[in-house]
């Protein structure tokens, strides 16, 4: 018999038995719970939860909805359901440096991104050739400081038209504005090498290397106004000593870069992240 899957996420002020009622409802539709996670936070009094379960044909998803909504009003609970072959619209952003935007192609092809990439949009047309080979659209939005007001009402409207629910910001090096931050807050992710903020500008890894940093690594978060101090939700490192040259440093960070953003955006998609002040908790 043919089943469906689906994943359910929640998140409520802090309580006793609230799992207890979460998973009871799961029970009393009959669906197998395939994966769960749940985090308190003692902190923030918030609890969250994320569970996959498969439904079989005759899965009344409008009872469940009805049910879990009685629920969630009495838990003051914010939650989502919905099919897990039902993957967010991506629209990526890049410049010239292309590791990150190469990555996620390849993963979107394989179909293990989590995601669906729509469109790739960039301040140059280095990359088009990487639209073109995995037949995307590819935009090429000029960026200066006298057209960057267009320039971002170009890319809002290419968000809309593209119908995409997030944004992968995948080594764009233009500055957002406050207010398309703000706009895009909680669905734009950035990238960026964990040099910042001692090794600003151009040769990030050469000035690192001339200081002798024995870890490389980068950051994967949300975009805010406050720029680069978004909340985090990846983050990895890999050390190097002196016996490594800068380009290879350069190409190290390089591949951590990718393979951190690449985790960012799977963990969006598949609702894996929630924000949490001025936190993440993310289930992996």
């Amino acid at each position: 018999m043919s089943k469906t899957r689906f994943i359910l996420r929640a998140a409520s002020p802090d309580g006793i038995g609230i799992l207890a009622d979460v998973m009871g409802q799961l029970a009393s539709h009959r669906v197998s719970v395939t994966e769960s996670h749940d985090f308190g936070d003692p902190l923030t009094q918030r609890f969250f939860i994320w569970a996959k379960f498969e439904a079989e044909q005759g899965f009344n998803e409008t009872a469940f909805t009805d049910g879990f909504s009685k629920l969630a009003e009495r838990r003051e609970m914010e939650w989502s359901l919905r099919s897990e072959s039902d993957r967010p619209n991506a629209l990526v952003m890049v410049s010239k440096g292309d590791h990150c935007l190469n990555d996620l192609l390849y993963r979107h092809r394989r179909g293990r991104l989590g995601a669906s990439i729509v469109a790739v949009v960039s301040n140059h047309t280095d990359a088009k050739w990487h639209a073109d080979r995995h037949d995307l659209p590819f935009h090429h939005v000029p960026v200066s400081k006298d057209t960057k007001a267009e320039a971002e009402q170009t890319l809002r409207d290419l968000i809309a038209s593209s119908r995409a629910d997030m944004v992968v910001l995948a080594r764009y090096m233009q500055i957002l504005s406050n207010e398309l931050s703000r706009e895009l807050e909680g669905s734009c992710i950035n990238i960026h090498h964990s040099a910042l903020p001692s090794f600003k500008g151009a040769r990030p890894y050469h000035q690192a290397h001339e200081r002798g940093v024995k870890l490389m690594g980068a950051t994967a978060h949300y975009v805010t106004a406050d720029l680069d101090e978004g909340p985090i939700i990846a983050q990895d490192v890999a050390p190097v000593d002196h016996r490594m040259s800068a380009e290879r440093m350069a190409e190290l960070g390089k591949d951590i870069e990718a393979r951190v953003l690449a985790r960012a955006v799977t963990a969006h998609a598949e609702g894996r992240v929630f924000l949490n002040g001025k936190r993440t908790v993310v289930f992996e």
